[in-house]
């Protein structure tokens, strides 16, 4: 049982090796690399279009509070000449414009949440594709030009699958501890 878990292991090992070899890491490294930042330039798209909605949300917000400050003078002015109608009509422009005005703090405060998880997450994003870059930098650095050579990379799995320990070894290996421990 032990010798097939060995050679499928082998047999697993070798598969992945062609596979690394036929997927070309670096060419991988690279689209991952252009991905990342096609996603950072939406981002960054969203986030001004965001910025933008948010200031005519702030223009909005203080045209409506100058325009109930203006209807309080109204009001004051109504009461004063005992117009009730006129105060009447301008009372419920001023409640339809501070329910609106309600509204839009609320859309305010919510575009503002988003902005500010939107700026962190485009942070973070950038922070990880300027580490992708450095990688790439040093991956191009280690892998020779030409791909007709070995690279360091294929001695490393050899000697990684030369360094794989057995059932058997790491049994006799037990025993011999047990054995010196026993004596002691």
């Amino acid at each position: 049982m032990a010798l097939i878990n060995r050679i499928s292991r082998l047999f697993k090992a070798d598969f992945h090796a062609v596979l690394d070899q036929i997927e070309e890491p670096e060419q991988l490294l690279k689209q991952a690399i252009r991905d990342m930042e096609d996603d950072l330039a939406s981002a960054e798209q969203r986030i001004a279009l965001s910025a933008h909605e948010q200031d005519a949300l702030s223009i909005r917000k203080r045209e409506l509070e100058g325009a109930i400050a203006e209807m309080d003078v109204q009001l004051d002015l109504c009461f004063e000449s005992e117009k009730d109608d006129l105060a009447r009509s301008l009372i419920k422009k001023k409640l339809e414009a501070e329910r609106l005005l309600k509204r839009l703090n609320a859309k305010h405060a919510g575009n503002e949440k988003y902005l500010d998880e939107q700026r962190a997450m485009l942070d973070e994003n950038s922070a990880t594709l300027e580490s992708l870059r450095q990688k790439a930098e040093l991956f191009a650095q280690r892998t020779p030009v030409n791909t007709g050579s070995r690279s360091e990379f294929d001695d490393i799995s050899w000697m990684a699958r030369e360094m794989t320990v057995g059932d058997d070894e790491v049994e006799i290996a037990y025993l011999r501890e047990k054995s010196l421990r026993s004596t002691s």
